[in-house]
């Protein structure tokens, strides 16, 4: 099979920095590849050399000249002054042979795909999830048959995460995905490769979902542990011949004592690539209380205004418990948390704690974060040293905790990734002891190796926690149940993620499911007007002609959704057409039929 793109021996490095080295690779058509590795390895800036907007230092990447390739950046780049409609027309005008009439209907159309229905919004009007999803239809607009995208579920809900992923794991092309999201990856990739200097390549490619490579993964790891613990032994042998006395050396063959050395740089190479697996050492204090009841939440309720976000909430946190909150965007999981950590009121119900709880709010939005602070100054804010456990740590120390280097104490806050400030938090984290970890998003940005060890170092923790979170894998593993908001009012208790997507999905069907129609009203008729025999006629049949007019209104909107017709801008732009056409003549039969109604009444009553 042909590949549409492939890359020889590239090696990429920033100043002393090595990224990667004579990394080869092909993606082909089908191809779904989920590319992962810690923080630092070089998966951005790979991406960007694949789409020709970094040059590696050494090796060649192939196009195959017919591909049409798209590339999604970490970051969004838009115009806040444009609306839906510039910014998906945009892209269009690099198309040559569309005119005016096709490109705005294909603008419409994927407006529509991603949950737009307001072609005029402002862009800088846009929350970051729909920022996200705005970035999304702009890369699948162009119809690649080649998609490379970078983290495209950062500021996604979960709702957006589903819609992403619904739309990649059925996507006519093929794509290269950079995720920490491990259940997104199981579900959209059929393939998986991870940089990490702990392989032999430099790298680890696996066929098959994210689960496959997981397993692969940790079968050559431990492999590779097994292979360093025989050659060193191995090598303590031949040390100990080396360090015989000259003549005993002499009687042997020159060439054992080149494989001696050999095995000495062999020994380095596989011993450094088992110690590159370092992680973060995360370990939550508790307050060692030993209170059943640490908080309890009774009928709790908020409203902003006329719009309730939740009500009858009731909530009982005990130590080793732990509760996921799920809910969209505005769904209410942030006001919920701050009722619990004690900086909101709630406008009905109570929080009860025990005597002197000590509540711990980890933040979603990093407010707490100087950003003109230095690292040292953020990690250490009361000198060369922290104290943890009753210990005093040096700073130096505290920051290899958190895979700092010493180097990079005294950059700014600001000049730090995403992933390294999430970092920085967890370090304050873990320095005030509490019975309650409130954490809200604490997945944000942190790589998969991190998130293993988050998860690790909750699960350790004597108290209790609520969790607010898009990782499905980290609720899964920890939360004993989950609550799930709708945002209207609603909080329901439920077992798991599985459960809430369920209870959500019946709800979304509830809400459009068709409702009694509203009819305009129409000036009352003058009084005294009485119902002709040809208006009784009408009368009788009228709601004969509504059903019929209600069932063309129907097939069009199906004929509507169908792919033949999406796909088609002259078949969308008629069919469009239709479907209001058939709106008018039911509105207007509703219309009629109220107007024939009053009078009739209007007759009887005289």
């Amino acid at each position: 099979m042909s590949h549409l793109l492939s890359c020889q021996t590239i090696s990429k490095a920033f100043g002393a920095q090595r990224l990667f080295d004579d990394i080869s690779l092909g993606i082909s058509v089908g191809e779904r590849t989920g590319l992962i590795g810690p923080n630092g390895a070089g998966k951005s800036t790979l991406l960007k050399i694949l789409t020709g907007l970094e040059t590696p230092d050494s090796g060649q990447i192939f196009l195959n000249k017919r591909v049409k390739m798209a590339y999604m950046a970490q970051h969004d780049e838009f115009n806040p002054e444009h609306t839906i409609e510039d910014s998906l027309l945009a892209v269009l005008d690099e198309s040559p042979g569309l005119d005016e009439a096709t490109r705005y209907a294909k603008a419409c159309q994927m407006a529509g795909r991603c949950g737009f229905f307001d072609m005029e919004q402002r862009v800088g009007d846009l929350s970051g999830g729909w920022s996200k999803r705005l970035a999304v239809g702009r890369v699948l607009i162009q119809k690649p048959d080649l998609l490379l995208i970078d983290e495209p579920t950062n500021h996604l809900d979960m709702e957006g995460v589903l819609w992403l992923e619904q739309i990649l794991a059925r996507a006519p092309f093929a794509f290269v995905l950079i995720s920490h999201d491990r259940y997104f990856l199981n579900n959209v990739t059929n393939r998986i490769i991870e940089l990490n200097r702990a392989y032999p390549k430099g790298y680890l490619r696996v066929e098959g979902k994210y689960e496959d490579f997981l397993r692969r993964k940790e079968e050559l790891l431990a492999a590779q542990e097994k292979t360093e613990s025989s050659m060193s032994n191995r090598l303590r042998r031949e040390i100990e011949w080396l360090s015989r006395g000259p003549k005993a050396r002499a009687t042997k063959a020159n060439y054992r004592i080149e494989a001696a050395e050999k095995l000495q740089d062999d020994v380095r190479d596989i011993r450094n690539r088992n110690s590159q697996g370092a992680k973060m050492e995360l370990a939550f204090a508790g307050t060692k209380r030993q209170t059943k009841k640490l908080l309890t939440a009774h009928n709790l309720g908020k409203s902003w205004g006329e719009h309730c976000v939740f009500s009858k909430l009731n909530l009982l946190l005990s130590p080793r418990s732990c509760v996921g909150i799920m809910g969209n965007n505005g769904a209410g999981k942030s006001t919920l948390m701050n009722i619990l950590a004690g900086r909101l009121d709630a406008d009905q119900g109570n929080v009860k704690t025990a005597p002197g709880l000590r509540v711990v709010l980890f933040d979603q939005k990093r407010d707490d974060l100087n950003q003109t602070q230095t690292l040292r100054q953020a990690l250490s804010p009361d000198g060369d040293a922290v104290v943890f456990n009753g210990r005093s740590v040096h700073v130096v120390s505290w920051a290899k905790r958190f895979l700092f280097r010493p180097d990079q104490l005294d950059l700014p806050v600001s000049r730090l990734s995403g992933g390294e400030q999430a970092r920085i938090l967890l370090a304050n984290l873990m320095r005030q002891p509490a019975d309650v970890l409130l954490l809200d998003e604490p997945a944000n940005d942190l790589d998969i190796p991190s998130l293993e060890v988050l998860e690790e170092g909750l699960c350790e923790f004597p108290g209790a926690i609520v969790l607010v979170s898009h990782d499905r894998f980290l609720l899964d593993n920890l939360a004993d149940y989950v609550i799930g908001l709708d945002g209207c009012g609603r909080a329901e208790k439920l077992a798991d993620f599985q459960q809430w997507l369920a209870w959500k999905k019946e709800a979304d069907r509830k809400i459009s499911a068709p409702v009694e129609k509203k009819i305009k009203k129409v000036p009352e008729s003058p009084k005294g007007k009485k119902i002709t025999l040809g208006e009784k006629l009408e009368l009788g049949k009228i709601e004969t002609k509504i059903h019929i007019a209600e069932e063309k209104l129907a097939a069009c909107q199906s004929r509507l959704e169908h792919p033949e017709v999406q796909c088609d801008a002259n078949q969308l732009a008629d069919c469009c057409r239709e479907v209001q056409e058939a709106q008018d003549v039911v509105d207007k039969l509703y219309a009629r039929w109220e107007e024939l109604e009053e009078k009739a009444a209007q007759t009887s009553g005289k």
